[in-house]
């Protein structure tokens, strides 16, 4: 796009008004970039992340970017082996912890809005790299303002704590002197620092009272700065310590950016991306602020601007009009006195264009279409150039006769006044002239004129259309209101007359005027009363269709409720039924359970384990799943559930827990079901925690009569006593279950317990081996026990 434009549509303008909503210096960069774009693609996908960008704004307010310097320079210096000092390693950790930031912020806006209408941005999210040990180094090394921490590393700790020791006690020793009785042979009861040294500003005649040295005096030369010998040995310690600690943060340094010298690509890339989210923010909330919306885009060039408003001139004041182009005709002629509005509305139109291709939103109502021109050429304002000695009229048919060149289908030419600056009549007739030469180059064009003989031009011309700026007869004032269709008509002998020039002189004017103005005046004032006309009947017809569609939402809010109802009465009777179904389960596992203890006392197996399991299943199967609502968090999570040998499981049409032992062909497992091995479909199967619930936990424990035992007992939070109570109950379930092993989960902690359970193992012959379980299973915070 061609700079002129840019200047004249004041496009640097609206830049400037976007730059305080940005935080970064990658973002403003990213502003100070911005151009508007050719493509649909690209003009699209800028859109799409300013709707992300509004949308987040929405929904949480903003994405959360920190202040960000540039770091740029900072990486160059790292690329050549340099080390970076403390506020560039403190810059650096900003942008890393601003990367760990977004990303938390994104995964919580998805768990919390689901069904959001963002389109590009967590796949940019998704290309942040966190580098969560190098991050957490740097923010215990390094404070935003690139201090270096006490915690960055065991010896500077020491050094700094030294420090402030010795401080200490040069300063209660030095208290002797400032609030004893020697403080009468000081200038001032104070203690500095001159080179580095703490000293005491003593009278001159009194310089040998104290000893030591002398380090400053003052510009009269009557008070010294003295390092007293008793301090002397504490400043010689104090300064060793603080060479030592420049040394240590010197190495800190150095270790620092040998740490993140590895990451560079990585570091610059999301600094990239986080200075792109700076300005998506920024795009963001200066459309929220301007009360703008997104725009249509049209590869076609139809332009429609739904009461578009100059986005520079105060919203209170500006009057919206209704801008189209491109759909029925190509070219526009706006008519009209001085001060009506007609500039102003070329450059709306050409500065919201610009706007949009830029891929900013625009204060427009929703439903508003733009083009897509690969140049926009506007001839608009005095140019007259005095150095280069062109009039007024030379200027604009050096502008017109540069764009000429260069227009073609694919342009949108803008110009105010046309023909101006010279004869009226050669002036209308070469404005005629140059309008059919842009019309012949398929080009759209928007022009403002006071020339007559163009009102005629709008009718005749195809593609062309003629528009004029309203004009209050009643407070003779313009409204500022575009008129499409209708020619401007001349109110200059209205005004005349009602601002009190005499009746005869209005008269004789009129009279001079020639029939054909009078009768094109007439016409024009009739266009106007038949557009007032059907304007009333167009808000008729709004305030009937807003009764409308007030009255559907209220019918489908009914409707909505109804379903709910209905919905909500289908799930009661499935609550109801799943409590039938529990009654008769808690019935079937008593007798099921029965079974088990008279099989064990009379040593038979007439019904096998396997049936049992199978009568519980078919059982199962009465019970009713309520519906679950489908959105995008269930839809990731079942994405990523994947089964693992050792994993908990529960077969869902069995009621029964196990353990995945094997995989079995590509959609089927073998799981341990108690002392049952069997293959299971994975469709059956769903992965649960390896701990119970505390409820089921105890109820497992407290008798052998239960009907199920849960391979897995956690003791976590249990009293020391009534751990080793349920570890001895469990111990006897497990065997009556027929479990080969089982898994104790004790926790850490201060270990009593651990070396009770074990102390406990040892002396159950049952017992056959225990051992601490895997570390990725619980490490030693689980004991795993094998039976006999």
């Amino acid at each position: 796009m061609n700079s002129k434009v840019l200047n004249t549509l004041e496009y640097q303008q609206v830049k400037q008004q976007l730059a305080p909503y940005l935080v970064s210096a990658t973002g403003q960069q990213a502003l100070n970039d911005l151009q508007p774009m050719t493509t649909v693609a690209d003009i699209q996908r800028a859109l799409d992340e300013t709707n992300d960008g509004v949308e987040v704004y929405r929904l949480k307010g903003g994405i959360p970017v920190a202040r960000l310097a540039d770091i740029q320079p900072h990486m160059k210096r790292l690329a050549i082996g340099a080390t970076l000092n403390g506020s560039e390693l403190g810059q650096v950790a900003r942008v890393l912890r601003t990367t760990r930031a977004i990303t938390r912020f994104f995964a919580d806006l998805l768990a919390d809005a689901p069904e959001n209408d963002i389109r590009h941005l967590f796949d940019e999210v998704d290309e942040l790299v966190t580098l969560p040990e190098v991050t957490k180094r740097l923010a215990t090394a390094i404070e935003g303002d690139g201090h270096i921490t006490d915690d960055a590393s065991p010896e500077l700790n020491h050094i700094r704590g030294s420090i402030r020791r010795t401080e200490t006690e040069i300063r209660n020793q030095m208290g002797h002197y400032t609030r004893g009785h020697d403080a009468k042979y000081l200038s001032d009861p104070i203690i500095t620092i001159r080179n580095d040294r703490y000293v005491i500003p003593v009278k001159a005649e009194n310089r040998g009272r104290f000893g030591g040295i002398v380090h400053d005096q003052s510009a009269s030369g009557q008070t010294l700065f003295i390092e007293p010998q008793a301090v002397m040995a504490l400043n010689d310690r104090l300064r060793q310590n603080q060479v030592a600690e420049k040394q240590e943060e010197q190495r800190i340094l150095e270790e620092l950016s040998n740490l993140i010298a590895p990451y560079q690509e990585e570091i610059i890339h999301n600094a990239a991306i986080l200075g792109h989210f700076d300005f998506i923010n920024a795009k963001a909330r200066y459309a929220h602020d301007m009360h703008a919306t997104e725009p249509e885009v049209s590869p076609s060039n139809e332009v429609y601007l739904r009461q578009a408003r100059h986005p520079l001139i105060d919203p209170r004041k500006v009057v919206a009009n209704d801008i189209s182009l491109g759909i029925d005709y190509q070219a526009m002629v706006i008519t009209g006195p001085n001060t009506g509005g007609k500039t102003i509305t070329l450059k709306t139109l050409g500065l919201l264009q610009l706007m949009a291709q830029s891929g900013l939103f625009i204060p427009v109502e929703a439903g508003s279409r733009v083009g897509v021109y690969h140049e926009i050429f506007a001839d608009i304002g005095d140019e007259q150039s005095i150095e280069q000695n062109l009039s007024t009229f030379s200027s604009h048919m050096e502008n017109i006769e540069s764009f000429l060149a260069q227009i073609d289908e694919h342009s949108l030419v803008l110009v105010d006044e046309l023909g101006a600056g010279t004869d009226p009549q050669e002036g209308a007739a070469l404005a005629i002239a140059i309008l059919d030469a842009i019309g012949a180059k398929s080009t759209q064009v928007v022009a403002t004129t006071h020339y007559p003989e163009l009102k005629a031009y709008g009718f005749n011309r195809p593609d062309t259309i003629n528009a004029s700026m309203e004009f209050d007869e009643q407070t003779l004032k313009p409204t500022y209101r575009l008129l499409v269709g209708i020619p401007g008509r001349s109110n200059a002998l209205d005004i005349a007359q009602r601002l009190g020039i005499p009746q005869s002189i209005v008269d004789q004017a009129r009279s001079l005027t020639d029939t054909d103005s009078q009768d094109l005046n007439a016409m024009i004032a009739d266009l106007v009363t038949k557009r007032k006309q059907v304007e009333d009947a167009q808000v008729a017809l709004k305030a009937q269709v807003a009764d409308s569609e007030k009255l559907h939402r209220q019918l489908k809010s009914e409707f909505n409720a109804y379903q709910q109802r209905k919905d909500q009465l289908i799930e009661d009777a499935k609550v109801q039924a799943n409590t039938i179904v529990e009654e008769s389960k808690t019935k079937a596992d008593a007798i099921i359970s029965d079974l088990r203890k008279k099989q064990l006392a009379s040593g038979t197996t007439n019904v096998k384990e396997n049936e049992l399991i199978d009568a519980k299943g078919a059982l199962n199967a009465l019970e009713q799943q309520p519906k679950l609502k489908k959105n995008r968090v269930l839809r990731r999570a079942k994405a990523q559930h994947e089964f693992h040998e050792g994993d908990d499981v529960l077969v869902k049409s069995y009621g029964q827990r196990g353990v995945l032992m094997q995989r079995m062909g590509k959609h089927a497992w073998e799981v341990q079901l108690g002392i049952l091995k069997m293959k299971i479909s994975d469709s059956d199967l769903e992965r649960v925690t390896p701990e119970p619930e505390p409820k089921r936990a105890r109820a497992t424990v407290q008798s052998a009569n239960a009907s199920h035992v849960s391979p897995n007992l956690d003791l976590r939070g249990v009293r020391y006593e009534d751990a080793m109570t349920q570890v001895d109950r469990y111990i006897d379930a497990a065997l009556l279950a027929g479990y080969p092993s089982v898994t104790i989960v004790h926790g850490k902690g201060t270990g009593a317990l651990r070396e009770g359970i074990t102390n406990y193992l040892k002396s159950n012959r049952q017992v056959k081996s225990f051992h601490f379980a895997a570390p990725n299973h619980g490490g030693n915070g689980a004991t795993e026990v094998q039976f006999k």
